[in-house]
């Protein structure tokens, strides 16, 4: 199943957070990284569709060190998710290949 613009936008960041892998985190990350505003709602909402499409799993990670601290829900990129974001990344570059001139100017 193909991956959205988002959904790619975040399958991205997780890789590149590993266990750090949480809806914050990967809302920082793609502000930084991709220099696009984000909201957390539609990151979580990605985050839920690609886990319905067995991409991501989720698991509750360790309460937070301050008195009363939350746990937060951590998501690991599966082999399937892996393969979508190779997929999507395959098609880019042959989609691309060529037009560095256009994109350029």
């Amino acid at each position: 199943m193909p991956l959205g613009d988002l959904e790619q936008l975040v399958m991205l960041a997780l890789l590149r957070l590993g266990d750090d892998g949480f809806g914050a985190a990967v809302q920082r990350e793609i502000a930084e990284r991709a220099e696009r505003d984000v909201t957390l709602g539609a990151v979580y909402t990605a985050l839920a569709r690609l886990e319905e499409k067995g991409y991501v799993q989720s698991r509750i990670g360790d309460p937070l060190p301050q008195r009363g601290g939350r746990r937060r829900r951590h998501y690991d990129v599966l082999p399937a998710g892996r393969a979508a974001v190779a997929e999507a990344w395959q098609a880019m570059r042959a989609l691309s290949r060529g037009l560095s001139a256009q994109l350029e100017g």
